[in-house]
């Protein structure tokens, strides 16, 4: 299971970074491209942004912050997956998402100061995102399913097991 979870954390940065690569190539000469639209109705397009922040922007200017931060989060974000990895597959995929987007943006940051976004939602109003952002909201997303949702019976289940393993005794 831990080299599935290597392996998935190594190809999910690598595509984010392939995808940077193609916007810093391709995508920032032109500054945008149209992506996806029904005749003047406007729903995704692609978009070259150098993001110095955090989400949305916020914390610009706090590189060094940012890395530092985002390492240790990271750091933590391994201990859990090696800690927790048999506990739920959900969860070890989970991590393994949040991980792969946390060091895809972290790469960014070491390397050029900011990170490289390009994805633009029209349909409505919405910040400018990445692969690597992709990865860490799903991650977030899954976590939370599995907190509300299955660690609550992951934790009757082990009670309900020591407390039968007490009793026999």
């Amino acid at each position: 299971m831990a080299i599935l979870l290597v392996a998935l954390i190594i190809v999910l940065i690598v595509a984010d970074q392939l995808i940077k690569f193609w916007a810093v190539e391709k995508l920032a000469p032109a500054g945008s491209m149209e992506f996806i639209h029904f005749g003047d109705f406007k729903i995704f397009d692609l978009t070259y942004l150098e993001n110095r922040g955090a989400i949305f922007g916020s914390m610009a200017g706090q590189r060094w912050f940012l890395v530092g931060f985002t390492a240790l989060v990271i750091a933590v974000g391994i201990f859990v997956l090696f800690r927790f990895m048999k506990r739920s597959k959900l969860l070890s995929l989970s991590i393994a998402l949040f991980i792969a987007g946390g060091i895809g943006n972290l790469i960014d940051r070491v390397r050029f100061g900011y990170v490289v976004d390009m994805f633009e939602i029209k349909l409505f109003k919405f910040a400018i995102f990445n692969f690597a952002d992709i990865c860490v909201t799903f991650a977030f997303v899954m976590i939370m399913i599995y907190g509300i949702f299955i660690d609550p019976k992951i934790e009757r289940q082990l009670k309900s097991e020591k407390k039968e393993a007490a009793e026999d005794e």
